[in-house]
């Protein structure tokens, strides 16, 4: 397969004739049952047509994604949710209200026109309307729901630029929109709506820069998904998706927990013993301590105060360490609140869990 690569210039001050046709190209790609990626706000995505089986399959099959992992179906107006959703509470409107279009994913029961190979055969639908003009347009035009996990082989660090999803999905997919670089970096929030409301909280199965915080200023109260960042809770994770290897470079990575001095003497003698076994090494730091590490790669991601840019380098700066080769990653810890706790629980899972307290 041969993939075609076009290009949008500024999204966001409207689409010019050529790049209009284009869009609507890659629409009529996706009713006819192909793939395309396609920015938006969070990071890009694989879309397929949500209700088509086999455009389900196709997508599992160019990630190299389990087929009991959901997909998330984008749609480009809040109208939409009451055909793809079998139920929707009151919780689930006033969330669209107040995040809608935005980086929030609503877990509800699903219709009967969703086929369970789009929702891992699951009796319920992960549902999402993105914010991103391009992908706005691009689901309007190829048919009002498209079905989109990220546009990454499975397991890697998901991509925040069109050069990232060329790596990975290059000859696996028919098109890819490049929109330029994302805005937030980070994966949307997850929220479960189909426990019993009338008894139970809405759970986040996965957090995002839609915060614990502000879910609770709409909704009065929210739960969260214990092992998001607690791996050594003895519970299994609700999200199917969760239990899978996510984001990971191909060095190992390890995330270290400390005083920020004691972390870089650690990481420095650590770093030091790597280099002499012929490891090349890494470092993830923010700007106030990045300069106080000896690696061969440091990779200063944003200051403490700015968790937005540390959330929007994450993803890049873990690619960027397997395109330099470097074998032997260590990471700070960030504040596990706010958008931190997003931050935190994507260097977990790309760590695998390791974690060293110092």
């Amino acid at each position: 397969m041969k993939t075609e690569i076009v290009k949008i210039l500024q999204p966001e001050l409207g689409l010019s004739c050529g790049e209009d046709a284009a869009l609507r190209r890659a629409g009529a790609v996706l009713m006819a049952g192909g793939l395309v990626a396609f920015p938006t706000e969070t990071v890009y995505g694989l879309g397929g047509d949500g209700l088509n089986r086999e455009s389900a399959r196709k997508i599992y099959e160019a990630k190299g994604r389990p087929s009991d992992n959901p997909l998330i179906i984008h749609i480009c107006r809040f109208e939409d949710i009451y055909e793809i959703a079998g139920a929707v509470p009151k919780e689930a409107e006033k969330l669209a209200d107040a995040f809608w279009p935005g980086p929030l994913t609503m877990i509800l029961p699903k219709s009967a026109q969703v086929p369970y190979e789009t929702t891992g055969g699951l009796d319920t639908v992960a549902v999402r309307f993105p914010s991103h003009p391009v992908a706005r347009k691009l689901i309007e035009y190829g048919g009002r729901y498209i079905a989109a996990p990220s546009a990454n082989r499975s397991g890697k660090p998901s991509p925040t630029e069109a050069g990232h999803v060329a790596e990975d999905m290059d000859g696996r997919v028919d098109m890819i929109v490049d929109g330029g670089a994302v805005g937030i970096g980070l994966e949307s929030t997850i929220v479960d709506l189909t426990v019993d409301l009338t008894k139970d909280r809405p759970q986040i199965l996965r957090p995002g820069y839609v915060t614990e915080r502000m879910l609770t200023e709409v909704l009065g109260a929210v739960d969260t998904d214990v092992t998001i960042i607690k791996p050594d809770s003895g519970q299994a994770p609700k999200a199917p998706g969760m239990k899978y290897r996510h984001y990971a470079p191909e060095g190992e990575l390890v995330l270290v927990e400390g005083e920020p001095e004691r972390v870089a003497a650690y990481v420095n003698e650590q770093a030091a013993a790597d280099r002499a076994r012929g490891c090349k090494t890494g470092v993830i730091a923010a700007s106030e301590t990045a300069a106080a590490y000896r690696a061969d790669v440091v990779k200063c991601l944003g200051s403490r105060s700015d968790e937005e840019s540390i959330a929007r380098g994450l993803f890049a700066a873990l690619r960027e360490f397997d395109n330099e080769k470097v074998t032997k990653i260590y990471s700070e810890s960030f504040p596990d609140r706010g958008l931190g706790q997003a931050i935190m629980n994507r260097l977990l899972k790309a760590a695998g869990h390791r974690v060293v307290r110092v």
